[in-house]
C-alpha cells in the first residue's frame, strides 16, 4: 500500500457517476432494490464463471487476457452494488467497517489462525 494520498474517487462520487449515467438514460424506473440485486447476484455469477474448473484462480492461471475481463466483470459487481447502497441509502464504508468489528469478535486470530471452520464451530 502508498502513503501518497489517494487520488481515487470517493464512493459517494461513483455513485454520483452511476446515477448520471443511469438518469441520462432513463433507466431509474428499473433500478429498484429487488432489480439491483437481481443484477447484483447474475454479475457475480458471470464473475465467478471466469474461475470455473481453474485449480486456483491465480493471476498466472487466468492469463491477461481473462484477467482484463475478470476486472469488467468485477467493475459490473460493484456498479450495482454502489447503486443498490444509493437506492437503500446505506453507507458501504461504514457497514464495512461494522462488519470487520464484528468478525473480529466473532474469529478472534488467537483463535482461528490458519483454521477456516465457520465461527461456531470453534467452541
Amino acid at each position: 500500500m502508498s502513503s501518497q494520498p489517494s487520488t481515487a474517487p470517493t464512493l459517494a462520487a461513483l455513485q454520483d457517476q452511476l446515477r448520471q449515467f443511469v438518469a441520462e438514460r432513463d433507466w431509474g424506473q428499473f433500478h429498484t432494490p429487488k432489480n439491483l440485486s437481481a443484477a447484483l447476484s447474475v454479475e457475480a455469477a458471470e464473475l465467478l464463471e471466469h474461475f470455473q474448473w481453474l485449480q486456483s484462480g491465480s493471476r498466472d492461471e487466468l492469463g491477461a487476457a481473462r484477467v482484463q475481463q475478470v476486472s469488467m466483470e468485477m467493475a459490473d459487481v460493484l456498479s450495482y452494488l454502489l447503486l443498490l447502497a444509493a437506492q437503500l441509502d446505506i453507507d458501504l464504508l461504514a457497514s464495512l467497517h461494522e462488519k470487520i468489528a464484528l468478525n473480529r469478535a466473532k474469529y478472534p486470530a488467537e483463535l482461528v489462525r490458519g483454521d477456516a471452520r465457520k465461527y461456531d464451530q470453534y467452541k
